[in-house]
């Protein structure tokens, strides 16, 4: 299921189409007490419009929530109906972080389709973690594999502090954060089969869009500017991945990565930087 592999392999290549844009990215990055990684891409079939770090490892936190929806749409489209499965909960699943599903109540029963959406837009933990294990690590690494998220991991349930401890964490790049997210607003824009079909990417971003926590990327652009996005954040982390414009002329992704924070002010101050960077080179077809 591997898409468009020659655009997959340009997206690795350390090119940037914007003189004096890695300059720039090194200044934002030098006010971020910790380390800082980006990945841009347009949706052409050229090098990203630019990167920082893009290949290096970070947390994913729940940025990593938008390939778990991907995983469930995949295998609605082998397995016709999938998405109504139902999921019972109980209350002795509950964690942290799962306002929606602290309101439910014992032995309430899900279909997967409605848990998609606490999961992204109100980033609930124990949704999340139901679809986990509903779906298993195996499949939806699978599904990063053949999306060619290479250096992309989920190994934990969410809040699972024993794996915490043992350094067990679920990681991403910029690099491909990216990779998926340009397959999905591919499949969107360009109503064509990436990953998935046309009309699955679309839902992804529907999901996206209804993200409730803006205050990263979209915060740093123009109010006027449609965002499908999904933070993530966890101590000493601050992310944020966004299709910009997905319904414009020229829709864009963006993938900002934070980790070993000590000031977290100063890493949503450069992610707002980086933000209005982007929509400087890229928004004016949007």
């Amino acid at each position: 299921m591997h898409f468009l592999g020659g655009a997959a392999t340009a997206l690795a290549l350390p090119a940037l189409a914007y003189a004096g844009t890695y300059d720039r990215l090194e200044s934002i990055a030098r006010t971020v007490p910790g380390v800082l990684g980006v990945s841009c891409r347009t949706l052409a079939d050229a090098p990203p419009a630019f990167e920082y770090n893009a290949t290096e490892q970070f947390p994913t936190a729940s940025t990593i929530k938008v390939l778990i929806a991907a995983t469930a749409f995949h295998v609605a489209e082998i397995e016709p109906g999938s998405l109504n499965e139902t999921i019972v909960w109980h209350r002795s699943d509950l964690i942290g972080g799962s306002d929606f599903m602290a309101q439910q109540p014992e032995g309430a029963r899900f279909t997967v389709r409605e848990l998609l959406a606490p999961m992204i837009e109100v980033s609930d933990n124990t949704a999340s973690n139901l679809l986990i294990s509903h779906y298993g690590f195996s499949a939806i690494n699978a599904m990063g594999a053949a999306a060619d998220m290479n250096d992309t991991r989920l190994a934990r349930h969410f809040l699972d502090y024993t794996a915490i401890v043992e350094h067990n964490d679920n990681v991403t790049t910029p690099a491909d954060m990216t990779t998926l997210l340009f397959a999905i607003a591919r499949g969107s824009h360009e109503g064509t089969a990436t990953i998935l079909s046309s009309a699955h990417c679309r839902s992804i971003v529907r999901l996206m869009l209804g993200q409730t926590d803006r205050d990263a990327i979209p915060e740093g652009l123009p109010p006027h500017v449609v965002v499908a996005n999904k933070t993530g954040e966890i101590d000493g982390t601050r992310n944020d991945i966004a299709i910009v414009s997905p319904f414009g002329d020229s829709p864009y992704v963006l993938s900002i990565y934070t980790k070993w924070l000590t000031n977290y002010a100063a890493a949503y101050a450069a992610i707002h930087r980086i933000a209005r960077l982007s929509y400087h080179l890229l928004g004016t077809a949007t």
